[in-house]
């Protein structure tokens, strides 16, 4: 006999106090792949998207690694939840990576020249001081200024 799915999720002790921040970010991004991308060029649309993925992110990386406020248990059930990208906060445990903005900035085979993306070059070296990333309108996540 086939088991019966139920939509119920056991919570784990601690949800109740990240929960009212998460659904305020799950809101913001439900408004924000509603909104209207008229007048926006195809990249500018993704951009509001990928800045809360990457702010629910830091918010759950930063109770758990940097103020020891969740539960490693907690912690894993909004990775596994898919309330923050996995693949991120692993990069941001690396030296180097503490402030990136996207995965896809790192990538090369997403650049000219097989590089990495503008955003990731530190400010003081930058020939133009002013720069936005194509792929998600970072201004600039280098770790040294």
């Amino acid at each position: 006999m086939p088991k019966v799915k139920t939509n119920r999720v056991n919570y784990p002790e601690g949800w109740e106090l990240i929960e009212p921040t998460l659904s305020e970010l799950q809101a913001k991004m439900r408004e924000a792949e509603n909104d209207p991308h008229d007048g926006k060029r195809k990249c500018e649309a993704l951009w509001p998207i990928f800045k809360i993925a990457h702010q629910k992110s830091r918010y759950i990386y930063d109770l758990y690694h940097r103020r020891q406020e969740i539960s490693k248990e907690l912690f894993e059930f909004c990775l596994d939840q898919g309330f923050a990208d996995r693949n991120l906060i692993a990069k941001w445990k690396k030296p180097g990576y503490e402030r990136l903005c996207c995965l896809r900035c790192m990538q090369p085979r997403d650049h000219n020249f097989a590089t990495t993306c503008v955003c990731r070059v530190p400010k003081h070296l930058r020939e133009e001081k002013v720069i936005e990333c194509v792929h998600c309108g970072c201004k600039g996540c280098a770790s040294g200024d």
